[in-house]
């Protein structure tokens, strides 16, 4: 009896008759937990770039052993984000979202006590598998739980709180690594426990359940063939710079190949497919993602490998180097609204265009700085990640805004899904390629200076000043090539947005519901 009543009192309450899960009371709960989940990714990704130098003298870790720190956390978030957001619809959102929280803490914890390499790389894999589930579960857990027309404004404060984590997380993080020493980045995985379990607590105490909206099949053989194809081509690639590796690299890449052809097949015949690959018989839903493939590809690279240059380099303190990411976030935060009312109103092609190649400006600086070895920090490489930063803004809510408006209605969900995992298998074979060409160069400019480390390792303290010289001009000569190399690929992806991106107003409304953080 007492069941039948809560149906029909939970069938009248504000909350169904709004059309969401949550009382409006319950839904600040929601907010806040959202933006806890959400900061725990921004800051770990953005801090343990900072974090790599310190991390690589306190655990021996090789360049190749770096690349896979970072990578196996984005080859598993990558590879699995789009089956993470299924798994909402199939289990219902805080089920998941919890579900995702919890694994990631978990992972967390063993990767800040990880006594070695191998076992860091394991757990950041691990780690990536619950980001998969609770990346995409912020955003959407929040578009449940509030209503249309509250839904916005709760959007805008979610994603104003996850730029200012953002923005803050790498300069915090960068004073307590400069105060306290190398040992301490085990921290930056040791935070995400508090905050993890207020979020979770703020969910199973505070929210109601949900219910599932979708009983489809979760694509499981798609998301392994995915995670397979793009490991083996991260494996392959980075392999190149690994000492003994490179034999390996060319089977590797091959076979990664082959299985991303095999994917390609196996989703064409699946009923439910983790990605409809039919979107991309749209040609402006095909050019806005090979544009954001090749953004933020040159972002990515950059973003990892500066700091390497700048902390064991040119030896600047972590403090210094935190606030090379500040522009960035502050920019996105606070022009991403203006630029896409802009994108509105005349289309987003130019947009999208115009700001790509002011990051190619950008990253064409830094390599002519690194190429004649300028090392000004505040007066050349921080004003050139100013002008990074507002490219960026320039990008980002339009090249959502081509994503989304290039489909139907019905499709927006999936498209900005696919978008989101593109720009993250960017980064991953980013790091993975650009990391075999810094060692590349690297090692011909060392060839003469045999026992100075390896491109972005400190050097032992006692380093004769000769031998000192060569290191610092051979990692510069090893960050050019990247800077380089990511120049271009910021032109071809304004190049690819001129040539396949509307260049007037959609007749679709336009959206955002852009969470790569």
């Amino acid at each position: 009896m007492s069941s039948a009543n809560e149906t029909t009192a939970d069938s009248r309450s504000p909350a169904r008759a709004n059309g969401t899960f949550c009382p409006q009371t319950q839904r600040k709960f929601v907010l806040v937990a959202a933006i806890l989940a959400s900061a725990l990714g921004f800051i770990d990704g953005s801090i343990l770039a900072i974090a790599m130098p310190a991390l690589r003298v306190d655990l021996g870790a090789s360049l190749a052993q770096a690349q896979w720190i970072s990578n196996a956390y984005a080859l598993t978030l990558s590879a699995l984000i789009l089956a993470g957001g299924a798994a909402g619809d199939r289990f219902g959102l805080r089920r998941a979202f919890v579900t995702g929280i919890a694994l990631f803490i978990a992972a967390s914890l063993a990767c800040a006590v990880a006594p070695d390499p191998a076992i860091l790389i394991a757990f950041r894999a691990i780690q990536g598998v619950g980001a998969a589930i609770m990346v995409p579960g912020s955003l959407a857990i929040i578009a449940k739980a509030y209503p249309k027309k509250e839904r916005g404004r709760a959007i805008g404060i979610w994603a104003a709180a996850s730029a200012l984590t953002t923005a803050l997380g790498p300069v915090l993080g960068g004073f307590v690594l400069s105060t306290f020493g190398n040992g301490v980045w085990r921290a930056i995985f040791a935070i995400n426990l508090p905050l993890g379990l207020i979020s979770i607590y703020l969910l199973l105490a505070k929210v109601p359940a949900d219910k599932p909206t979708e009983k489809r099949s979760l694509d499981l053989g798609g998301a392994a063939l995915a995670t397979l194809a793009f490991g083996l081509l991260a494996y392959g690639l980075t392999a190149m710079n690994a000492e003994g590796g490179g034999m390996l690299s060319s089977p590797a890449i091959i076979a990664g190949v082959v299985l991303l052809f095999v994917f390609i097949f196996y989703e064409f015949r699946q009923r439910d497919p983790m990605i409809n690959l039919g979107l991309f018989r749209i040609r402006a839903f095909a050019g806005a993602n090979l544009a954001t493939f090749f953004l933020y590809f040159a972002l990515s690279a950059n973003l990892f490998y500066l700091p390497m240059l700048l902390i064991a380099g040119w030896r600047l303190s972590e403090a210094e180097v935190g606030f090379i990411f500040l522009p960035l976030s502050a920019s996105i935060a606070l022009l991403s609204g203006p630029v896409g009312h802009w994108s509105d109103r005349i289309g987003p092609r130019f947009p999208i265009a115009s700001g790509s190649m002011v990051v190619a400006v950008a990253f064409a600086g830094l390599a002519m700085l690194t190429h004649f070895g300028i090392h000004k920090f505040w007066t050349g490489t921080f004003p050139l990640m100013a002008l990074m930063g507002l490219g960026m803004a320039q990008v980002v809510s339009p090249l959502s805004t081509a994503v989304m408006t290039s489909v139907e209605d019905k499709d927006t969900g999936a498209a900005s899904g696919i978008n989101n995992a593109v720009s993250r298998v960017g980064g991953l074979i980013a790091v993975a390629a650009m990391g075999s060409l810094a060692a590349w160069v690297y090692a011909g400019m060392a060839s003469n200076a045999p026992g100075i480390p390896g491109f972005g390792e400190p050097p032992a303290s006692g380093l004769a000043a000769n031998l000192d010289a060569a290191r610092v001009a051979a990692s510069d000569s090893a960050f050019a090539a990247v800077a380089a190399i990511t120049t271009l690929l910021c032109v071809l992806s304004s190049l690819t947005a001129w040539l396949t991106v509307p260049g007037q107003a959609s007749p679709w409304p336009r959206q955002s519901n852009d969470s790569r953080g």
